[in-house]
């Protein structure tokens, strides 16, 4: 029998090869520029799905994992690869705080589902992220301040291992294995869902404000400065945009230059307004959509894309910034700079996100005062060619800024030389080798630059 007529026979869920008529359906990634052609997708129903692909699988075949949400960036050439999307489904246990997540889900289930409840997860900046993929990178969403890393909050997850088996991880049952799941992100075995604590928090003070590019050179030292007085109460961020002149942006922003300062504040709304004037001060607003709002819209303070298109993206973290660093920073991607980059992102770390859990966990990242983020222009045309040496400048100019180490999330496709052993500190590197050895000793669960 061959490994396909194998998987039909034990696998409840769609099982298909790349002659099928749903295989390119199937293995889509929200990075249409990322295309992915494995020998063999699996959309996994159940965790018992999930075990069978596992056990066919153990002849050798490597197994990947293709979650809702963003993906992933690099594509699958060879093996099986699982699809979660049939897996969706969130339970919320109000009285223990505790939001059953399944592989397939986005924040966005989770978010509304605690609503409900008066709760909130701490969530990615973007409701349309996967929760699982996400969550094992460790996650830095618009809350990071006050409640750390998202992975934090993650207190047990199921996982299909190399042994065929589905196991439990938490603090209790396979604590090596939850300890490396909680920021280790992947090469451990299949997660098949995973539970999140949520806190009692049905409203901030928080939002987004827009300036024109005359504004920007005054905005991002004053951002700066402003940052270095904000309570662990309060997390913020700023992007440039470069906005082509397209319909579907709103028409104060349709083919402008601009600068977007998010803000996000724990506690009374009248202290939130006060800690927010400085930046209000900085002069008229295009938009100004900062007020008290639901937790259940927290995804609109970043206000991320939806829908799937073309991509690229540079990350890593840097240490603490400066005015030299300001002037640095505008003068290679200020909105005078003719750069090929539809977004340009910093946002502030610190408070809880320093902190590691009690228990220990493997988030990569911790000692990073702020993170940095490039999205390309989304031409896959100027993927190979124009954007690397254009971030390497960028990055170049920045790199009396850049932190050693930085964090798995932020890392992409793993095709910057070095990018996956800073993604965390060299003896946590070191015990996530260990952990993978233990649970995966033939490599079934291929992870890491190829």
């Amino acid at each position: 029998m061959t490994l396909i007529d194998q998987l039909r026979s034990s696998v409840a869920g769609p099982v298909l090869g790349p002659a099928d008529d749903d295989f390119a359906t199937e293995v889509a990634a929200w990075n249409t520029a990322t295309l992915h052609t494995p020998e063999i997708a699996v959309g996994l129903t159940s965790e018992e799905d999930a075990a069978a692909v596992v056990r066919a699988a153990a002849a050798g075949t490597p197994v990947r994992v293709l979650a809702t949400g963003h993906g992933s960036a690099v594509p699958v050439t060879d093996g099986i690869l699982a699809t979660t999307s049939r897996l969706t489904g969130v339970t919320i246990d109000a009285e223990r705080r505790i939001a059953h997540v399944n592989a397939g889900s986005r924040w966005a289930e989770v978010i509304e589902a605690a609503g409900e409840h008066g709760l909130a997860p701490i969530t990615g900046a973007s409701a349309n992220v996967g929760v699982i993929g996400y969550t094992l990178g460790g996650g830095l969403g618009p809350l990071a301040r006050t409640y750390g890393f998202s992975s934090d909050w993650a207190r047990g997850f199921r996982v299909a291992t190399a042994s065929g088996e589905v196991v439990t991880a938490s603090a209790t049952e396979n604590p090596d294995l939850f300890w490396a799941l909680r920021g280790g992100k992947g090469g451990f075995g299949i997660v098949t869902s995973m539970d999140f604590e949520l806190v009692e928090l049905s409203s901030i003070y928080g939002g987004s404000v827009f300036f024109d590019a005359p504004q920007i050179a005054s905005a991002v030292p004053a951002w700066i400065d402003w940052t270095k007085t904000l309570p662990e109460t309060a997390t913020s961020s700023f992007v440039i945009l470069r906005l082509p002149p397209l319909e579907f942006i709103p028409e104060p922003l349709r083919g402008k230059t601009v600068i977007s300062v998010r803000f996000a504040f724990v506690g009374d709304a009248a202290e939130g307004e006060r800690l927010f004037q400085p930046i209000r001060d900085l002069g008229p607003t295009i938009i100004d959509a900062v007020a008290e709002m639901p937790t259940t819209a927290i995804a609109t303070i970043h206000n991320d894309p939806t829908d799937p298109s073309p991509s690229w993206d540079r990350g890593l973290l840097l240490n603490e910034l400066d005015a030299d660093f300001a002037k640095t920073f505008l003068d290679v991607a200020g909105p005078d700079q003719q750069v090929p980059f539809i977004a340009i992102e910093i946002r502030h770390l610190g408070g809880a996100a320093q902190r590691d859990v009690p228990e220990g966990s493997a988030v990569g990242g911790r000692g990073g005062a702020y993170t940095f983020f490039m999205a390309g222009a989304p031409d896959p045309s100027l993927f190979a060619t124009v954007l690397p040496p254009a971030a390497d400048a960028i990055l170049s100019a920045l790199s009396p800024w850049t932190a050693d180490e930085t964090t798995i999330n932020y890392a992409g496709g793993l095709t910057t030389p070095g990018s996956y052993e800073a993604s965390w500190p060299a003896d946590t590197f070191a015990r996530l080798a260990e952990v993978r050895t233990t649970y995966d000793p033939n490599t079934l669960f291929p992870y890491g630059p190829a």
